[in-house]
């Protein structure tokens, strides 16, 4: 068995206009394989990664603390300390998270650690390949990179 105390880690700090967030990978610090595991904390105003699904990792949302919004498949539900959200492998599993509040939302974002996984953003028009290591995780990939969705080549050069 492994232990940390997430006061023990520095915050890694994401930030690309409406996506700001801080992150602690909470799996990273135990050598976890399977499973990942990070607290985020979403500044007030903020937007978690962009809108997205898993093709081969299921996720769950736990939120510790303040309020918010999931943007899910179906479009925004609320979200508030103590609820838990499971998001499947597949389209269904599409999710964003948003800190429309005024203080910020702290949560455990749970993963599987599957690979090879197929992430899709659908409103960015993209998707992306992790081989060899999933999304999240540490190891070195054989294959990656992210593609838009409407790129199209023929299997045989003609």
């Amino acid at each position: 068995m492994e232990k940390v105390n997430e006061s023990t880690l520095d915050w890694n700090e994401s930030d690309h206009g409406e996506t700001a967030f801080r992150r602690k990978e909470l799996s990273s610090a135990v050598d976890a394989d399977d499973l990942g595991c990070s607290l985020y904390e979403l500044p007030a105003g903020m937007r978690s990664w962009p809108y997205h699904y898993h093709t081969a990792n299921e996720e769950a949302i736990y939120v510790l603390a303040g309020d918010g919004q999931l943007k899910a498949e179906d479009g925004l539900e609320p979200l508030s300390a103590g609820d838990y959200v499971a998001l499947p492998a597949d389209e269904r599993g599409g999710h964003r998270v948003v800190n429309d509040g005024e203080e910020p939302l702290r949560y455990l974002a749970i993963s599987t650690m599957n690979e090879p996984d197929i992430t899709v953003y659908p409103e960015m028009e993209k998707f992306g390949v992790f081989v060899g290591s999933p999304p999240g995780g540490r190891d070195e990939r054989s294959l990656e990179g992210y593609y838009n969705l409407d790129d199209e080549t023929a299997y045989w050069d003609e």
